[in-house]
């Protein structure tokens, strides 16, 4: 077998054993949960015949072995169960919110790479002078940040005081055309800010990192020797190479963003799946949150797969290991 693609057969196989290991994580923490899910879909005032009837029409009387062998058996037939709280198929739910969330998390890692690869370049120029340092400063404290509290302070000052930017939701009502498009793009600025400045921190430090070490490689000092104008030894050789480790980056990044989504969307309301997550909890609608789960962390699973692969493609080195 090609080494190519033994080195993906072994990333997929890794991608499918991590995402079980979720989806079985998932289905335990969630019956830990405080409270009685019986609550959230039998009315008070049900008698005790329709109350059991309803809990058994759910699997919610059954012990949790055979649960979770039933869950598991519905989920490789692509049934995610029906939600408790909206009695829906959990796909119809989530397939509703599912695009916002992947603008929400696509718009703040685009916004990181194309801010975060200038900063990173501009670091590793001027390595150990005043704008290196200014860039470590903004990088050690956007890797400090909180997304609740820069979301909270974004919406309070930018949303609320000078009232520049929508405090909620996706987008108004009653816009139709090019000026909705126009409208959930002006939503979605501060929950993509909070995101991007949250992610941006760690992505320029290791950028500048690996870009300082990767000008200082025998291909780079050749470059120059033979005359190479000093940028493009930066921006066609150095970067091509500084890139590679922070392909992998991205790919965690991304779990954190998808992470981060939920506490982003649940502070700007947006109708996303980490609102979908928060509003589930309250409810305690089991089907919703195994569903939600299990779409966000097969997401993060493939954008990683991709990610490896990604990498495999660039070096050799990592394939043939």
């Amino acid at each position: 077998m090609p080494p190519l693609a033994w080195y993906a057969l072994r990333r997929v196989a890794h991608g499918l054993v991590t995402l079980w290991f979720a989806i079985t994580i998932t289905f335990l923490l969630l019956r830990l949960l405080p409270g009685d899910p019986a609550t959230a879909i039998a009315s008070t005032n049900m008698d005790a015949t329709m109350r059991q009837e309803l809990l058994t029409k759910y699997g919610l009387t059954e012990s949790l072995p055979i649960q979770y062998g039933k869950y598991l058996v519905q989920l490789v037939q692509g049934n995610l169960g029906t939600s408790f709280s909206q009695s829906e198929p959990v796909s119809t739910v989530l397939m509703a919110r599912l695009p916002w969330t992947l603008l929400l998390t696509g718009s703040a890692l685009v916004v990181t790479v194309a801010i975060g690869i200038p900063l990173g370049v501009v670091a590793a120029t001027h390595a150990k002078g005043a704008l290196d340092r200014i860039v470590q400063v903004v990088g050690v404290v956007g890797q400090s940040l909180f997304v609740p509290s820069v979301g909270i302070f974004l919406l309070y000052i930018l949303g609320l005081k000078l009232k520049w930017f929508p405090i909620g939701g996706a987008h108004d009502e009653n816009v139709y055309g090019i000026a909705w498009y126009l409208n959930v793009g002006w939503h979605l600025v501060l929950p993509c800010a909070s995101l991007a400045m949250v992610s941006l921190g760690s992505y320029v430090l290791i950028l500048r990192s690996t870009l300082i070490e990767s000008l200082g490689e025998d291909f780079c000092v050749l470059a120059r020797a033979k005359g190479t104008p000093e940028r493009i030894v930066v921006w066609k050789h150095g970067l091509r190479n500084a890139l590679l480790p922070t392909t992998t980056l991205l790919g965690l990044q991304l779990g954190f963003m998808v992470g981060g989504s939920v506490l982003t969307e649940t502070i700007y309301a947006y109708p996303g799946v980490g609102r979908a997550i928060y509003e589930s909890v309250i409810r305690l609608d089991f089907p919703v949150l195994q569903g939600a789960f299990v779409l966000l962390a097969a997401t993060v699973v493939a954008a990683n797969m991709i990610t490896d692969l990604a990498y495999g493609l660039l070096d050799p080195r990592v394939r043939t290991a």
